[in-house]
């Protein structure tokens, strides 16, 4: 993953993180859940970046791809996805044995894994929650990857199990509706939605030479 901290896209991701620390006076936000409405719509890029810019902070970070459909995690970050999440789950091995500590200060990954036949029963099995309580000593934050909410289950699943969720959406992609029912969904498993990150949103020049660093593009 290329880096470049004076870029508008890793300015614009220092925002966010601004952003949700201002967001998190009332709720403690150390485990994140990033999720979209449909496919493509640029959670991975979103979760993985936000992951560098806690990193570049300082904080320990642990970044988990629980999308175990269509995992992407390890492309960004160029790792093998031999083991991973789904291994861990099934009780196939410990988690020592899957997280990967990067060229990145600070940040450690564990991609999907395989994918299994039966991802919304690995999920909701209670594993997970276990293990990511266990995670929380150390790690200051804990950012989880997971599937669309309008497609599966598997992104309410995990995301009723962390502190906060941010829900990523394509301009000009997805029906208001379909982000309405979204929103729902998440509310409906109590949820905390920090909030909403708008991609691939076209600005005028006006607002492109004041703004820009708030869009990114995958």
């Amino acid at each position: 993953m290329n880096i470049n901290r004076r870029s508008p896209i890793s300015e614009g991701y220092r925002n966010v993180r601004t952003n949700i620390q201002f967001s998190s006076w009332k709720h403690k936000l150390q485990v994140m859940a990033v999720t979209s409405t449909q496919a493509g719509e640029g959670k991975t890029t979103t979760i993985s970046n936000l992951a560098v810019s806690y990193a570049q902070e300082g904080k320990r970070v642990l970044l988990i791809d629980a999308d175990l459909r269509h995992p992407s995690v390890q492309d960004i970050f160029h790792l093998t996805n031999s083991t991973g999440l789904s291994n861990i789950l099934a009780y196939q091995c410990s988690a020592d044995e899957v997280i990967r500590v990067t060229d990145i200060d600070h940040l450690s990954i564990i991609t999907a894994g395989p994918i299994p036949p039966n991802p919304t029963e690995l999920l909701s099995s209670g594993r997970l929650h276990e293990i990511v309580e266990s995670w929380k000593g150390d790690y200051d934050i804990i950012l989880i990857d997971t599937s669309p909410i309008m497609a599966v289950a598997d992104g309410i699943i995990v995301a009723s199990i962390c502190d906060g969720v941010i829900l990523v959406v394509q301009a000009g992609k997805v029906k208001q509706e379909y982000i309405q029912k979204s929103k729902e969904r998440l509310e409906h498993v109590k949820a905390h939605i920090i909030g909403v990150v708008i991609n691939k949103k076209k600005l005028n020049k006006s607002e492109s030479n004041q703004y820009n660093y708030y869009s990114h593009r995958e």
